[in-house]
């Protein structure tokens, strides 16, 4: 069987990720032995995994994928790997009290945390856990958190300009992989960000501190201070209660109340939801990808059906009410994730491919496209042809609703801007459409002139 290593788990040199038969595994490397046994040994692994912590492995006997083998072990999966830059605000605060959960438990076991990196956190069942079996090593009395500054860079201070400044500020993890530099966190944080202790001290200090040992050749001329378990114990606590102390409320966002702000009739909503349950009910999907899902209304019908879905929006605010929703009610089918689909989630970090594309994360089942095409079609001049073959890569059954020029949502996206958009039709659009799908079943919704199409992807050969 072929054997393909992981793109994205190369530079630990404790093992890495692989592919075999189309399973997961992950190699141990003879390096990592003692720490490798120390966690299976000392009852922490199994507490972190029965507490739903930390994502359950098996071993198994077969080859290795590379030199220097100690244990193959085959890793519970994850539905669907997201990252920090696709997460709300709760979404990646959950995950850096999580990270931090682990560690004090660590501590307790004499064992440490030597990786804090956000990309180490995924979501299953509505909550996140942590995937990585190979960053606990052996604590030593005295020494201090290794991967504090980058707990910083992951967490804090995304939090911190995500809460203080711009919750838009979350992006920064595009194009900082190793999370948000200090001095920058420090220099677009506001000045009443000083008034935090903990802000003034993880950040502020702490970036000053970096700067004034940024030119040190001689590791000598660092200061090498002992940390006691104590004192490790209350940074963590600070950490916790900086983490916990940050917040911010999705308001007055232009997308976040739009089932609040719609001309939809409750006729009209209640034929929605059918066709929708209908079409679920017929594909029998195991992956859904909700497609502008707002705060994930439709979402949840394909979720209640055991799809595993996707709740895709532009709008944070929109994502962030959605992950409260599954967090708070117990919806584990859905994962909220703010992504926009005129400039999604690329492929990046090394040779393009340490982090994946959104498209190589695909393609789905079944996409819902509702309420979206005008909005990608007039508020961002992405014509119809080019929309119809987007969605044929992303999945094998499609929803999609078509909203004429003449309701109410398009004119108020066409008030401030030139009609240009002479082919923006419904007959134009089935036209685009079928050059990639199959119009299944349409069906006009009720009290408006909207339509609701079910579409099949057309095969290669037909």
């Amino acid at each position: 069987m072929e054997t393909s290593r992981v793109a994205g788990s190369f530079r630990d040199p404790s093992g890495f990720l692989f592919r075999r038969g189309g399973t997961l595994y992950r190699q141990v490397n003879s390096v990592y032995r003692e720490d490798y046994d120390r966690l299976m040994e000392s009852g922490l692994y199994n507490e972190l995994v029965g507490s739903g912590l930390l994502v359950a492995h098996e071993e198994v006997d077969i080859d290795p994928a590379g030199p220097d083998a100690y244990r193959i072990i085959r890793p519970e999966l994850v539905p669907f790997i997201s990252y920090p830059y696709e997460w709300s605000f709760s979404q990646l605060q959950d995950a850096a009290l999580l990270t931090l959960e682990i560690q004090k438990r660590a501590l307790e076991a004499d064992q440490s945390l030597k990786d804090a990196s956000a990309y180490n956190v995924q979501f299953r069942q509505g909550r996140p856990v942590f995937i990585d079996s190979l960053s606990f090593e052996e604590y030593e009395e005295g020494s201090p958190w290794i991967a504090y500054g980058q707990f910083c860079r992951h967490f804090l201070a995304p939090l911190a300009l995500m809460s203080y400044t711009d919750v838009r500020l979350g992006q920064l993890f595009r194009t900082h992989l190793d999370g948000v530099p200090l001095d920058l966190a420090s220099t677009l944080l506001p000045a009443r960000s000083y008034l935090s202790f903990s802000l003034l001290s993880h950040i502020h200090f702490h970036a000053k501190g970096q700067d004034r040992y940024a030119d040190v050749s001689d590791e000598k001329e660092v200061p090498d201070r002992e940390v006691g378990r104590t004192q490790l114990l209350g940074i963590i606590d600070n950490l916790q209660s900086a983490v916990s102390g940050l917040s911010w409320e999705p308001e007055g966002t232009e997308w976040a109340g739009y089932y609040d702000d719609t001309n939809y009739s409750s006729e009209g909503f209640d034929a929605k939801e059918a066709f929708v349950a209908e079409a679920v009910d017929t594909h029998g999907p195991e992956a859904v990808w909700d497609l502008g899902a707002n705060t994930g209304r439709f979402s949840r019908i394909a979720a209640e059906s055991g799809a595993r879905t996707l709740a895709l929006d532009i709008d944070p605010a929109a994502v962030e009410k959605g992950y409260r929703a599954c967090r708070d009610n117990g919806q584990p089918n859905i994962l909220p994730l703010v992504l926009d689909l005129t400039n999604p989630s690329p492929g990046i970090g090394w040779e393009h491919a340490e982090r994946k594309s959104l498209m190589d994360r695909g393609p789905a089942d079944m996409a819902l496209a509702l309420a979206l095409v005008h909005h990608l079609a007039i508020s961002n001049n992405v014509p119809l042809p080019r929309l119809a073959g987007f969605f044929s890569q992303l999945c094998e059954t499609l929803v999609v609703e078509f909203v004429p020029k003449s309701d109410g949502q398009v004119q108020r996206l066409l008030v401030t801007r030139e009609d240009i958009f002479d082919d923006y039709t419904q007959e134009h659009f089935e036209e685009a459409f079928r050059e990639h799908f199959t119009i299944e079943e349409t069906k006009d919704v009720p009290e408006s002139k909207r339509t609701l199409y079910r579409m099949q992807v057309r095969s290669s050969t037909s």
